[in-house]
């Protein structure tokens, strides 16, 4: 048979029977389309562009997303709503001007940027406030002025001591001193504890208490190796206190210093480092005790808490590169004075009169001279967390357009009725509601000074409205707002040892089981305080 002769079928069977010859076989497959042959003669197709859009959409597309359009939605609506009232004839419109309309905008879209992205806080803080500068709402002149603030110049001088008493050492001395006298697990988280809430004194933010305190756990963790139960425990401990003693000091969080100046911009008095630690401090002391008895409730068997504990300074010696056995080094022992100098000069400010910012300020420039201290100013300068000192002054300024554009006594007006409805229990309900408000706010907004700086001037219009002390309120809020365990995005100190490497730590679902038990105690904690232990201390709930 000739080749003319030949079928196609036979041509093509010939062809594929020759090994001699090399065949190309032009398949759908070589021409990256769907090989019929391996999908049983059906025909497939590739998605298309729209598909592949919706799917990536689909698989990128979270519940959280959702959210942030609803926020959105309802942000564009009371920014129409408010501009609609200040524009319009009627006698709700003089209560809010054009200004304090368009203060209410700006705040309101700072706040969803604050919870829904991921732009730094200052940015935001430091950009609306730019925006109302433009408006016209808020004078240059105090945008200005805000950056020179004392409570600035009171956190600057203070990181300068922190970073000299990071340096030497002595706060992981002092702690691994009282940590080793203890004798079994209780004393020993109890112990830690209240070696973390001595820190709140020395270092003026909780992310650098938490860094400070990371050697102290890098070294208990390996002597305690055998026993990662109480590892896990140490590591939830260590954050959790870290957080609810901070308002133990003026100092404690950035936080505390924007509620004080907030007053004082309204008219009321602030707090000074003497009072706030006279309110604040029993409060860190019970919170820290009953979050420790907590986590070993929690993360500890009965066993883990009967057997003997034996942890010696040269066990964690071996661990540390941080001198902390013998003698004080001279750095230590030059650190040790200074900082008791300036905390006792901090106490006596209504004897000598010395304002705090400048006893903050001596005790910086001491710790870091020559002959006194332990770290050059250059140093030490560089650690200052300088986005937080930008973003007190944003938000200082911020709060002074609230009030002086009066927006922040608009909307307080307009959420007192829900609250005047309950007669003579509005100003108890008002308490109730802002601290368990304040409790929960750490899961939308993650900034605990962003939180304050919301909170606060709300808090502080709607008190006396109610026969509520603005002080007393402002505080209880912000004492409130120190809750902030539930994520460990929530806080860095959660984030911070949520990351150990080497050493038992734990889970999401360890902190959301620490923090179903921790919200409402320390919630409890707060209303007891401040129904009963404030008053009884100086500062009274109601007018």
């Amino acid at each position: 048979m000739t080749a003319h002769a030949m079928t196609k079928a036979e041509r093509i069977e010939h062809t594929t029977t020759d090994d001699s010859a090399p065949v190309f076989h032009r398949t759908h497959s070589s021409l990256n389309l769907p090989d019929r042959r391996k999908s049983g003669g059906r025909r497939t197709l590739e998605p298309s562009l729209m598909e592949r859009v919706a799917q990536r959409l689909r698989n990128d597309f979270s519940v959280r997303h959702l959210a942030a359009i609803a926020a959105a939605i309802g942000v564009v609506a009371l920014v129409v709503w408010w501009v609609n009232i200040a524009v319009d004839g009627t006698d709700e419109a003089k209560a809010l001007s054009t200004q304090g309309a368009v203060t209410l905008s700006v705040f309101a879209i700072a706040v969803w940027f604050w919870i829904f992205t991921a732009i730094d806080d200052t940015y935001v803080a430091l950009g609306a406030a730019v925006v109302l500068v433009v408006m016209g709402v808020l004078p240059e002149k105090t945008l200005f002025d805000s950056l020179g603030d004392d409570t600035v110049w009171l956190l600057l001088g203070s990181f300068v001591i922190a970073a000299g008493i990071t340096a030497s050492g002595l706060a992981t001395r002092a702690a691994v001193f009282i940590i080793s006298g203890a004798r079994d697990v209780r004393q020993l988280m109890h112990l830690s504890g209240a070696a973390l809430v001595a820190t709140a004194f020395a270092v003026p933010s909780t992310s650098g208490r938490a860094a400070l305190a990371m050697p102290v756990f890098m070294a208990l963790a390996p002597v305690l190796r055998d026993r990662p139960a109480l590892v896990r425990a140490l590591a939830l401990a260590f954050p959790s206190v870290i957080l609810l003693s901070a308002v133990a000091s003026y100092l404690g969080a950035g936080a505390h210093l924007i509620t004080s100046q907030i007053l004082v911009g309204r008219g009321y008095p602030g707090f000074s480092f003497a009072n706030w630690m006279l309110y604040g401090l029993p409060l860190a002391v019970v919170s820290s005790v009953a979050c420790v008895e907590l986590v070993l409730a929690l993360f500890t068997s009965r066993e883990d808490r009967c057997q003997a504990l034996s942890i010696s300074v040269s066990d964690l010696q071996s661990h540390t590169g941080i001198p902390i056995s013998g003698r004080f080094t001279p750095a230590q022992g030059r650190a040790a004075w200074l900082v008791a100098v300036v905390i006792v000069l901090w106490c006596m400010e209504p004897v000598h009169g010395i304002h705090p910012a400048v006893i903050a300020l001596a005790g910086g420039l001491a710790m870091s001279s020559n002959s006194l201290g332990v770290v050059s100013l250059g140093k030490a300068l560089k650690s200052v967390p300088w986005s937080l000192l930008i973003f007190m002054a944003a938000t200082l300024a911020l709060g002074s357009a609230l009030a002086s554009s009066g927006a922040a006594a608009w909307a307080a007006e307009g959420m007192l009725g829900p609250i005047r409805s309950a007669g003579k229990a509005a100003s108890v309900t008002f308490v109730v509601v802002i601290v368990f408000i304040s409790t929960a706010a750490h899961l939308v907004i993650q900034s605990r000074s962003a939180r304050s700086a919301v909170l606060i001037p709300l808090v502080v219009s709607l008190a006396p409205e109610v026969g509520v002390s603005a002080m007393a309120a402002a505080y209880a809020s912000t004492a409130a707002a120190g809750f902030c365990h539930t994520m460990s995005s929530s806080a860095k100190p959660m984030a911070l040892f949520a990351r150990v490497e080497d050493a038992p730590t734990y889970s999401a679902q360890d902190l959301l089981r620490l923090s179903l038990w921790l919200a409402p105690l320390s919630a409890a904690l707060v209303l007891l305080f401040a129904f009963v232990v404030w008053p009884l201390s100086g500062m009274p709930l109601f007018r």
